[in-house]
């Protein structure tokens, strides 16, 4: 029986690393060997930061609906605490696009969670 030579599937192998390392610069994106160490090391990077930004995004909206709160006159936790006695489930992110566009919207929220609080 013949041997199968694998000269066709490595090559394969080393196009598809060497197509992620497209645009690092230097050996990282020419040379095998050190595209695959950089390769393996940014998609374990990327995994990362997708969690982080999450993370990022959630503190963004907390600062956001705290600078609006305090313009109100309460702190955020206050604020917070508030809606939730008040029954008003609305999430982060809505409540920082209210504060940033809506501040009509906004101080309405903040005078029934003051009217809870106190």
């Amino acid at each position: 029986m013949a041997r199968i030579k694998g000269g066709l599937n490595a090559k394969k192998k080393h196009n598809r690393v060497l197509k992620l390392a497209k645009g690092y610069r230097g050996a990282r994106s020419k040379q095998y060997r050190v595209a695959k160490q950089s390769v393996m090391r940014a998609l374990t990077s990327s995994y990362a930061g997708r969690k982080e930004r999450k993370r990022q995004f959630r503190q963004l909206w907390i600062a956001r609906i705290n600078a609006a709160a305090r313009l109100n006159g309460l702190s955020y936790s206050k604020f917070m605490h508030g809606l939730k006695l008040a029954g008003v489930d609305i999430n982060r992110k809505m409540l920082a696009e209210l504060a940033v566009n809506d501040a009509d919207g906004f101080k309405t929220l903040a005078e029934l969670a003051k009217s809870k609080v106190a």
